[in-house]
């Protein structure tokens, strides 16, 4: 794997200092699984990949036969924000990058409705993803689709790796290395490791609300393949794209020490994360899409939270700061937009 030269510095952020953090006592572990993931795991794993995408394949020609109610469609839009915004504000800006501060009942709130989004336990997920940012797209990046190399054969490889593949690696990130902060935390500790708890309620959920709004066990059912397996596969998948897509393809505005990229078609879906460039070139900034036209619906609820006294000691990307990481060309010009190099 390579990285580019059109580095930034990145300043001391949430992203290192857990990490540097860290001392040599022992933290307790936050996840069920420990440090290595067990064929148990695995084998969940795969279940929880496997059983929703079938239900994502299925949904068009079920949708054309039988059609989809109201309610179905509800359901689905309402978990899949839900999860969606636990991940991108709770999991991702705020734990992983301390993007803002959080009262404690929404820091809460958001711990739930991240791990809602069945996507791992919050420490783990954080461990990972402050683990990526570390070694983006070089060696010990546990997602890189240019892990194998830069041929075409190679980034076909390293995109199923980087958007499936990697999760089944039985050697897991550190823990109290990359999230201590996290495991120190009693409640925080206690939701990571009621993991299984959280994605029970997530699919529980929409089929009870759908039977007792229908009265009935086949509404229970449809609300259960749409709001629960449909939501799921489709949210895991626009999750990952972020790690396999808007690494391998996009436009390249800004410097960073990778090759992520904007991928504007994926940002309403994400919650505005597929403005990926300049996240990683900024990596604490509580916006990601930072030019007009580009929607980040993250940020507007961070923007809320602040207003309503839930959030506070918001990192809002000042003009300057964002100009200051724009690519220039050879004459000292700012470019507003810049296509990924070929591999």
């Amino acid at each position: 794997m390579s990285t580019r030269s059109d580095v930034i510095e990145e300043a001391s952020n949430a992203t290192d200092s857990p990490a540097s953090g860290a001392t040599d006592s022992p933290t307790p572990s936050a996840t069920l699984g420990g440090e290595q993931k067990r064929s148990i795991e695995q084998l969940t794993l795969l279940l929880f990949i496997t059983v929703p995408f079938l239900a994502l394949l299925a949904a068009v020609p079920l949708a054309w036969g039988w059609g989809v109610s109201w309610l179905d469609i509800s359901l689905l839009v309402f978990f899949y924000y839900l999860g969606c915004h636990g991940i991108t504000i709770g999991f991702h800006r705020h734990f992983t990058h301390g993007s803002f501060k959080a009262k404690r009942p929404l820091k809460i709130a958001l711990a739930i409705a991240g791990s809602m989004a069945v996507e791992g336990p919050l420490v783990r997920w954080v461990a990972d993803h402050r683990k990526h940012h570390k070694f983006s797209d070089a060696e010990g990046d546990p997602h890189s689709p240019w892990r194998f190399g830069e041929t075409v054969p190679a980034l076909m490889k390293g995109l199923w790796w980087a958007h499936i593949g990697w999760m089944f690696d039985e050697e897991q990130t550190p823990q109290d290395k990359y999230a201590p902060d996290l495991i120190k935390d009693p409640a925080l500790r206690t939701i990571s490791r009621q993991f299984i708890y959280w994605t029970m309620l997530s699919l529980a959920l929409p089929p009870l609300i759908g039977g007792l709004v229908t009265m009935s066990w086949w509404g229970a059912f449809t609300a259960f393949f749409w709001g629960s397996l449909v939501r799921v596969a489709l949210l895991h998948h626009v999750t990952w794209s972020i790690n396999s897509i808007c690494h391998a393809v996009g436009r390249r505005p800004f410097k960073s020490r990778d090759r992520s990229g904007n991928v504007w078609w994926l940002a309403v879906l994400s919650c505005g994360e597929s403005w990926h460039n300049l996240h990683h070139a900024d990596p604490t900034s509580a916006r990601h899409g930072v030019e007009r036209g580009q929607l980040d619906s993250s940020a507007r609820l961070i923007r809320w939270f602040e207003v309503f006294g839930w959030a506070y000691d918001v990192r809002w990307p000042s003009r300057s700061r964002i100009d200051s990481r724009r690519i220039t060309g050879e004459d000292g010009s700012r470019q507003r937009k810049a296509p990924v190099e070929a591999a």
